[in-house]
């Protein structure tokens, strides 16, 4: 059973001032894909940049989904943390992902995000919204299991 894990970016939350849904919908979700993932990870936007250290110096698992910091504001970091680290881009996965939500809410075009590879694990950036997290899942669910097989030499991918 692969690993995943789910980190949320945001300070409110980090704070204990809000409770984060868009992590536990990311964590159900890949559950439900067969994937062993524990409870989000909370910390706060300004700490993405050494979370994302800590994650990737270690033993990172095959996915891993962020939510929160992805937006225009001063202290959203979570696309910037992430990119360094990933040796190939999926820009296919982001571009539909945002054609899926513009159809919904036009300011979606106003969110960064980054999906790609980094070593043998797909990291992608989504939204701290439930429902850029559900554009993000729509759009997962049919190639997340081909990507893992990929990144793990399953013959016949």
């Amino acid at each position: 059973m692969a690993r995943a894990l789910v980190v949320v970016a945001s300070t409110r939350a980090a704070r204990g001032e809000y409770r984060d849904r868009s992590g536990a919908l990311l964590v159900d979700w890949l559950r439900d894909q067969g994937f062993e993932v524990g409870e989000p990870l909370i910390v706060a936007d300004s700490d993405m940049p050494s979370a994302m250290q800590t994650l990737f110096a270690g033993d990172p698992p095959r996915v891993v989904l962020t939510t929160g910091g992805t937006g225009i504001t001063s202290d959203d970091h979570t696309v910037a943390a992430v990119r360094p680290y990933l040796d190939k881009e999926l820009p296919g996965i982001m571009t539909e992902f945002f054609r899926r939500g513009v159809e919904k809410v036009p300011t979606a075009i106003l969110s960064g995000g980054v999906a790609g590879i980094a070593g043998r694990t797909f990291v992608m950036t989504l939204p701290g919204s439930t429902g850029g997290v559900k554009d993000g899942i729509a759009v997962l669910e049919p190639v997340l299991d081909h990507i893992v097989a990929l990144l793990e030499g399953t013959p016949g991918h």
